[in-house]
């Protein structure tokens, strides 16, 4: 394996009842705009946002900050004015709290040694901001909780050594997933591919399934008329209870190096997961079925002709379409931009050769980061591809960019950007 193919492969008062918290939020509530984790607040890549650029200046959208961060592949978490990720500082793993402000430090906690991989150093895994903690998950496995105020460690495990797994050969990739008083991640090890713990102590809550980890993050999806953990594995996509973790179904999906990488994205009650090698998509049914739930294919696009083959990228649902990224061949150069029909799996538009990047959504448009450093906006339709903009704003970066009050997030491994995205005020007096 080389260092190209990882760099193009992957890319975290009275107190309510534990039932009702799981079943009202995929993590502590955020405060209006907040983006307080892996693909934002619903774990979907979409921002509700609105008011945003429709274009960028002839100079780009305009920079609110920028400071120099570190090696490292996680994403950025925004929450209660803070700015948080993981950065590789010299010989330890850093958790990180800017002010969304100004960029200014709140507090750096060191949480483990350097991370080193022949495919690339650092932590892969995003933050996640859960009220008054915050939640990482190491290159190695540790999982950690800090006081998001201080900056203080509350608690730390070894969840692969504990739980006798291995280290996933590109590393622990898994953003966890806070559910009610739970945190969830993947650790792959025998008897526990998905493990939860406590969120106040770290004390093991449950652990569930047998696989490789992977190197997708687990999501809380309405699907099958059930709310449900669905973890996408190394090998297979898993539905859990989130409170006790029972096997409420369970889908075969074998990638080259356990390469399942995107999140699993629900769509009107059905589940939908996509993987990159040369592999496809597919669309789940699920049925009841005794106690549990029966998968079945509504649609599935394999192989290399394949309409939709995610590699690192979660594709955005938005009016019943799904947007992605479609990477041709085993990890390869060749990524084409993608919209198709979710109901059918029929193919709206490709873009192709877009180059490799990743995206989210809001305002209408897709927002897109590329590796080659670039911030690109499209729009969000079916009737098919229109570049709005396009402005070269950081270094080479693989992470989906973060969007919170109007201000849009990337890194990469030196730099840490904060763009203000809105749209200008009307100047008083003018026609609206």
């Amino acid at each position: 394996m080389t260092d190209r193919f990882f760099k193009d492969t992957l890319g975290h008062c009275h107190r309510l009842p534990v039932w009702l918290l799981l079943w009202t939020a995929v993590a502590a509530p955020a405060i209006g705009g907040d983006w307080p984790g892996f693909l934002g607040p619903q774990r979907n890549g979409i921002s509700t946002e609105t008011g945003l650029l429709d274009t960028f200046p002839a100079t780009g959208p305009r920079v609110a900050w920028r400071v120099s961060g570190g090696v490292g592949m996680s994403g950025v978490a925004v929450a209660d004015g803070r700015v948080v990720t993981l950065v590789e500082s010299g010989a330890k793993q850093q958790v990180w709290a800017l002010d969304l402000a100004n960029g200014k430090p709140l507090w750096k906690t060191d949480i483990a040694a350097a991370y080193r991989n022949g495919m690339g150093n650092g932590a892969r895994a995003t933050p996640t901001i859960a009220g008054d903690q915050v939640v990482v998950f190491t290159g190695e496995g540790q999982l950690v909780v800090l006081a998001s105020r201080t900056g203080k460690i509350v608690w730390q495990r070894d969840v692969v050594t504990s739980l006798k797994g291995r280290v996933a050969d590109y590393g622990m990739a898994c953003s966890p997933l806070v559910v009610g008083e739970l945190v969830v991640v993947t650790p792959g090890a025998p008897q526990a591919a998905v493990a939860a713990y406590k969120l106040s102590d770290g004390t093991p809550a449950w652990t569930a399934g047998s696989g490789p980890a992977g190197y997708s993050s687990p999501a809380l999806l309405n699907a099958g008329g059930r709310r449900q953990l669905v973890a996408f594995l190394g090998n297979q996509a898993v539905g859990l209870d989130p409170t006790r973790g029972t096997s409420l179904w369970r889908y075969p999906y074998v990638t080259d190096y356990d390469c399942n990488i995107a999140t699993p994205v629900a769509v009107k009650g059905r589940v939908f997961l996509s993987s990159g090698e040369n592999h496809g998509s597919v669309m789940l049914e699920l049925k009841k079925s005794g106690t549990g739930l029966a998968p079945s294919v509504t649609w599935q696009s394999q192989g290399p002709g394949a309409v939709m083959r995610n590699e690192w990228q979660t594709s955005i649902l938005l009016g019943g379409y799904l947007y992605g990224m479609d990477n041709v061949g085993g990890a390869g150069p060749i990524t084409h931009l993608g919209c198709l029909d979710a109901a059918t799996g029929k193919l709206a538009w490709k873009q192709k050769r877009f180059g490799k990047g990743n995206l989210i959504a809001a305002d209408g448009k897709l927002w897109i980061s590329t590796m080659r450093g670039e911030l690109v906006l499209v729009a969000a339709s079916p009737k098919g591809f229109r570049e709005l903009a396009r402005a070269e704003v950081i270094g080479p970066t693989r992470q989906a960019p973060s969007l919170a009050h109007g201000k849009l997030l990337l890194r990469d491994d030196a730099e840490i950007l904060c763009l203000d995205i809105k749209k200008p005020a009307a100047p008083s007096g003018s026609e609206q």
